[in-house]
Formats: C-alpha cells, sequence, structure tokens
C-alpha cells in the first residue's frame, strides 16, 4: 500500500483540506479520506493535488508538423489546404518515426498535467497503402509509446472508407488510411489482449460520416460491441461548415442529427468537435449521454468555430477535451483557450463556472476529467476510491501560484502561468512519472522527436 498526504485536494466535490491518499499495489485509490491526520511515515504533497485530466483527442504524429503549417500557400487557407498538407507528412511516417514522435509527445503530455490519452489512430498500412507484414505495426508503435512514457492509453483504430459523402472513393493521400470493416474487426481482436496486458483500454473510432458509409458504421459499431459490450466509439462530426453543407445535400439532415437517427448514440460515445450543432441538435446530442470531445487549440489553429457550450451546458451535457493535433500541448491552456472563446462569443468573463463551483478553473477541470474519463472508457474519473491514483501536484512555490489560496493557485495555474509550467510532480497509476516538472525520460523523448522530425523534413520533396 502506498499512500500520499495533502493539505489540499480537489475531490470530485470540490475542494478538500488534510486528504489522506492511498493505493494498492495495482494503483487503484483504496482511501480517500478528507480532514485526515498525516500519519507518521507518509509523504507530504508539496502543493494542491489535482486529478490527472484525460486528454480524450489525439493524433499523435501530428505533433512531429506542429509548426510547419502556419504559413498562407493560397488565396485563403482553411481545414482543407491543411489537411493536403497533413496528408503528405503521414504519406513519410514508418513505424520508428511514429513511435519516436508519440514517445516524445506522450511524455510532453505528463509533464503538461495529462495522465491519460485517447488516441484515434488512421494511419494503419505502409507508405505505398500495401499492409505491413504485421497489419498491426503501426498500433503496436503507439503501444510501445505509451508504455515507455508511463501515460494511460484508450486505442481508438479508425474505420475509414470513402472520400466523402455517398461513399465518394479514397484519394491517393488516404490510402494509408483505408481498412474494410471486416478487417478493422480483426484488428481489434488481435489488439484486444495487448492492450489488457498493458493496462489499455481498447475502441473504435468511425472516422466521420463522410469516410465511413453508413452500413460500414453499423456493422463496426455492432461488432466492436459484440466483442466489448462497453467500449468506446469516438468519431469526428460537425468540425466544419463545409461538412455540414456536403451532409445536407448528401442525407438532407445536419451531421449529428443524421448520426442520432441512424447510430446507437449513448454515453460510450464521444462526439469529436461537435462545433456546428442547431438548437435541437445541441439539446438532443446532450441528452444522448455522449460527451462532447473538444479542442479548443486545434479548433483556432484550423479555424473551424466555437462550440455553443452554453447551448451544451443548459441541456446538461458532459464535455472533455483533447489536444488532437498538438500544436499546444498543455491541459492548463486548453481550458483556459475554452473559456476564453466562449467569453469572446459571449462577451462575458468566468462563463464555465458553475452554482456548485464558482472558481471557473475549478469547475472547468472537475468537468474535464469526468467527461475525459468516460471518453476513455477508463477509470480515471478523479481522486475517488476505485479511480485509479492519477494525479498532479502543484508546485505551490512557483511565481504565479505561491502565497495564494488552494483554488486560486489552481486559478493561476489555467490561467496565469504558462510562461514556465506550474506542474510539479504526475502520478499515473501511483507511480511518479514526473519529478519536479520534468518526466525522468525527458532528454531521450526530445531526442527522439526532433530526430523524427529532422528525417521527415530531410524526405520533404
Amino acid at each position: 500500500m502506498s499512500a500520499l498526504f495533502a493539505a489540499d485536494a480537489l475531490l470530485p466535490t470540490g475542494w478538500a483540506r488534510k486528504v489522506l491518499l492511498r493505493w494498492d499495489a495495482s494503483g487503484t485509490l483504496v482511501h480517500v479520506q478528507p480532514d485526515a491526520a498525516r500519519p507518521d511515515g507518509v509523504a507530504q504533497a508539496e502543493g494542491p493535488v489535482l486529478p490527472g485530466l484525460p486528454n480524450l483527442h489525439s493524433h499523435a504524429f501530428q505533433r512531429g508538423m506542429a509548426g510547419l503549417t502556419e504559413y498562407r500557400g493560397q488565396s485563403e487557407d482553411s481545414f482543407w489546404s491543411w489537411r493536403t498538407l497533413m496528408y503528405r507528412f503521414a504519406g513519410k511516417l514508418d513505424p520508428a518515426l511514429l513511435e519516436a514522435i508519440a514517445f516524445g509527445l506522450y511524455v510532453e503530455m505528463l509533464e503538461a498535467g495529462y495522465t491519460s490519452v485517447c488516441e484515434f489512430h488512421y494511419v494503419h498500412h505502409d507508405r505505398d497503402g500495401r499492409p505491413y507484414t504485421d497489419d498491426a505495426e503501426l498500433a503496436l508503435a503507439l503501444l510501445r509509446a505509451a508504455q515507455r512514457a508511463g501515460i494511460g492509453l484508450t486505442l481508438l483504430p479508425v474505420l475509414y472508407q470513402t472520400s466523402g459523402f455517398g461513399a465518394k472513393p479514397p484519394g491517393e493521400g488516404q490510402r494509408r488510411f483505408i481498412r474494410s470493416t471486416d478487417n478493422m474487426l480483426c484488428l481489434l481482436e488481435r489488439l484486444r489482449p495487448l492492450c489488457a496486458a498493458q493496462g489499455a483500454r481498447l475502441g473504435l473510432a468511425p472516422h466521420s460520416l463522410r469516410a465511413v458509409p453508413p452500413d460500414a458504421l453499423r456493422e463496426a459499431v455492432a461488432g466492436l460491441h459484440a466483442q466489448d459490450a462497453t467500449a468506446p466509439v469516438h468519431i469526428h462530426i460537425a468540425e466544419q461548415t463545409q461538412e455540414v453543407a456536403d451532409c445536407i445535400a448528401w442525407s438532407g439532415q445536419r451531421p449529428v442529427a443524421w448520426l442520432l437517427d441512424h447510430a446507437p448514440v449513448d454515453a460510450r460515445w464521444c462526439l469529436v468537435h461537435a462545433t456546428h450543432m442547431d438548437a435541437d441538435e445541441y439539446r438532443r446530442a446532450a441528452g444522448s449521454g455522449a460527451v462532447a470531445g473538444l479542442c479548443p487549440s486545434t479548433e483556432a489553429n484550423l479555424g473551424d468555430g466555437l462550440f455553443d457550450w452554453p447551448a451544451w451546458q443548459s441541456a446538461g451535457g458532459v464535455w472533455g477535451v483533447g489536444s488532437d493535433s498538438h500544436a499546444c500541448v498543455n491541459a492548463a491552456e486548453e481550458l483556459m483557450l475554452l473559456e476564453y472563446g466562449q467569453r469572446l462569443a459571449t462577451r462575458r468573463r468566468n462563463v464555465m463556472a458553475t452554482p456548485a463551483q464558482p472558481q471557473v478553473a475549478t469547475a472547468m477541470t472537475l468537468a474535464a476529467v469526468a467527461g475525459g474519463a468516460q471518453a476513455a472508457g477508463r477509470p480515471v474519473a478523479g481522486l475517488a476510491t476505485g479511480q485509479q491514483a492519477d494525479f498532479v501536484t502543484l508546485d505551490a512555490q512557483h511565481p504565479a501560484l505561491a502565497g495564494l489560496p488552494a483554488a486560486q493557485m489552481l486559478s493561476a495555474h489555467v490561467f496565469a502561468s504558462h510562461r514556465t509550467s506550474a506542474v510539479g510532480t504526475v502520478h499515473v497509476a501511483g507511480q511518479a512519472r514526473v519529478r519536479a516538472a520534468r518526466h525522468a525520460a525527458h532528454q531521450d523523448a526530445v531526442r527522439g522527436l526532433v530526430a523524427a522530425r529532422t528525417q521527415l523534413l530531410k524526405d520533404s520533396p
């Protein structure tokens, strides 16, 4: 049995004082006691203790191209022109390069306060589009990277079959992504014991309505849940206005409305982005129990638009955050950007505070942890018995935090400490992965990521 005593800790019900945490050899919390005395021999946290934040949407390989698309290549750049550049980058990856980038990214995530990640994995095949000898080659690279870094993982192999609504054939840039439905279900069977052995969760990601025809969507989800009835399902949906217009032209319905009418959407689902919904879609999607997967830094970087959080909140919707394309890898900054976007849209402050939690950073952290855990399909829903011992200790001596009460330290962490991180220590399943703001493998991770990026740039035409 391992233990930690925290003068201040953020529990699912809010801030508590003098909290004793105990976890077993598997890394599961077995005792969370507020107003406790510190037992002899139990270490005391050096600052407020927060639940670790799940990152519910990641394309790991895209960290290698961060900063490489910030120039105007045509009269009006958009998501679609960015996607062309991303396809070119994805076309150069090999297993070793993917693993190096993912390992570097996952170490960054841990240092930034994320303790688990949902990996939306769609580069499946070799550069010419043919399967590797081991069809799971690239998925295995991601599993290895997560295990080396020590981050919790929900692996979401992506089903991708068409280039547009109406079953348009895939383009040249998508050849590495394509799988039949039966082939995908076989891949899931292959990966299931490997994920279980690592403590990872396995789900499925139908890429989008434009990439997965209706019959394939129905058969894939049914096949997944025949294997594991509780497995998570993630899908890109309503990210771009052009996607909405194309869906209406194809089906007569908006994307989220079509999905709700034709798929068994429930609490196992994560609707990634869901940026462009009408009032009825917000109401119905929230009522389904699905998680809204919000990725503020990527949605801003790609010019997607702003999610209507007040409409989602008023319908009782659940949400979490992801770093998606990894232009930004910072859990606190992701929350800051989400709140600031809502302030710009509504011209109000502290939009995402709640009556129960008037401190906006506290309210957002608790909501993002709960929603992220639901989307991950893993017991990482905060500092409570039965949950995994994933937690972050803030650096109480950080210049932005020193001298403040605990709740205001969290506010400063989210809104006022981005020049240097206020993350001190990070535990995953009770094991310290980050100490004094640095992962033990920090230098190796950086060297590997930089070398992979340099190789990919050298190979560019």
